[in-house]
């Protein structure tokens, strides 16, 4: 049972910076760098969008809203994806999950939640003005 967990989420104030991290466990290493790797973030009252995504080969793909400002990493040798934040806006408050696709996703795929298999209990973003 792949299991995916997020840590790394707080409150800060408007222009700050997070980093969260998702750590998978029920994977080995080698499956897991098959995996691709999706953020996902759902705003008070409001639906869940898709944030950024990472591919096998490490081809990320970002939501408009989030070009220039967040990056996405990944660890293989710790079954870990890492979510950088910067210049961080209120807008951005959310609950953000981690999720994991067991196939490699077309670009047109990457950041909806339906093709995702696995996913991650959240961790709270709040930004403040």
């Amino acid at each position: 049972q792949v299991r995916l967990v997020e840590s790394g989420g707080d409150s800060v104030q408007a222009g700050g910076s997070l980093r969260l991290s998702c750590a998978a466990s029920g994977v080995s290493g080698g499956t897991y760098s098959r995996f691709s790797l999706g953020w996902f973030r759902q705003p008070p009252g409001k639906e869940r969008d898709g944030v950024v995504s990472i591919d096998s080969d490490g081809q990320a793909s970002y939501a408009d809203s989030v070009k220039g400002r967040f990056t996405v990493s990944r660890d293989n040798a710790k079954n870990t994806v890492y979510l950088e934040m910067n210049s961080l806006e209120p807008e951005d408050t959310a609950m953000y999950y981690c999720a994991a696709s067991i196939v490699t996703l077309s670009w047109w795929a990457r950041l909806r939640e339906s093709y995702y298999n696995y996913w991650g209990q959240g961790t709270q973003v709040t930004v403040s003005s």
